[in-house]
């Protein structure tokens, strides 16, 4: 199966992918009802596409702060015909789940890539699945389910305790039979973290990027975003904080970023792009001399 593809640039070539992100939920915290039909879903992907996503992340069940577990049937009804009409239309699609099921069946339709919040935890068969379809993954580092995570949010050094725990996720997927170059990283910003947590994870990425894999990073509309704006503004708001940390995170290298705005986030990685760009010397002239 290939991989996921980097997002190319006219300026310099590569630089992170985008996952657009599509919540066919009614509970979301930030977009929760706004694509729960399926009309509205696919218009909705689609114009990620067109704004320059590289792949469609769709997510059936809530994850936010304090959301309780969604049947599976209930999950799979909400995705599976999103699936099957991206596909369809040659859509890359992501799924975002945390079942083996919902995962088998989207990987059966087309999907992928799965992206799985907790990192093979929260369904034991989801591991032995990964290795068998050797589908890309990404693992993010996880405490616990929504409901009761920010209990969890207890390290002595947060990103050298997300960077050990990740470590060891890694050991024990590659046991289950998991290839190492299908494992993408997620340090999971807002799970079991507080919003200090979540800057030291971004401002000390490279450490997380020394265990040798990919790493994406999901800080969209997150409510630790929501701390550097007037009390009360819409959680649209965060976006220009969003494509901000977009641009910095491509400059530690990561390999690519979950959002809801591509738009803004296309931009902001193409002027990072072009900043690099700008830090090349000048050709010189023919003829010039030494």
């Amino acid at each position: 199966m290939a991989h996921v593809r980097r997002s190319h640039s006219a300026v310099t070539g590569d630089m992170p992918i985008i996952m657009g992100i599509l919540n066919v939920t009614p509970d979301s915290f930030s977009d929760g009802g706004l694509y729960n039909t399926f009309d509205d879903a696919v218009d909705h992907a689609v114009h990620l596409i067109a704004a320059g996503a590289t792949v469609i992340d769709v997510g059936g069940e809530s994850t936010r702060p304090g959301a309780e577990r969604l049947d599976v049937e209930m999950e799979q009804s909400r995705v599976v015909p999103v699936i099957r009409e991206l596909v369809a239309r040659d859509v890359p699609v992501s799924i975002d789940t945390m079942n083996a099921s919902t995962a088998a069946t989207a990987i059966d339709l087309g999907a992928v890539l799965v992206n799985d919040v907790s990192g093979g935890l929260a369904d034991r068969d989801m591991p032995r699945l990964i290795a068998e379809s050797g589908i890309e993954y990404v693992v993010m580092h996880w405490r616990g389910h929504s409901a009761n995570m920010d209990s969890a949010a207890v390290y002595t050094d947060v990103v050298r305790d997300v960077r050990n725990e990740l470590k060891y996720r890694i050991a024990e997927l590659i046991i289950a039979g998991v290839r190492p170059d299908r494992i993408i990283l997620d340090p999971g910003l807002g799970f079991a973290k507080t919003a200090h947590h979540n800057w030291q994870l971004l401002g000390r990425l490279r450490e997380l990027e020394t265990l040798g894999h990919r790493v994406l990073i999901g800080a969209s509309r997150k409510r630790f975003l929501g701390e550097l704006l007037p009390e009360g503004a819409p959680t649209r708001d965060r976006d220009p904080a969003t494509a901000t940390i977009s641009a910095l995170a491509a400059e530690s290298g990561v390999w690519g970023v979950r959002v809801h705005d591509v738009a803004g986030t296309l931009a902001a990685l193409e002027t990072w792009e072009a900043w690099n760009a700008g830090r090349a010397p000048a050709p010189r002239a023919l003829g010039s001399g030494t």
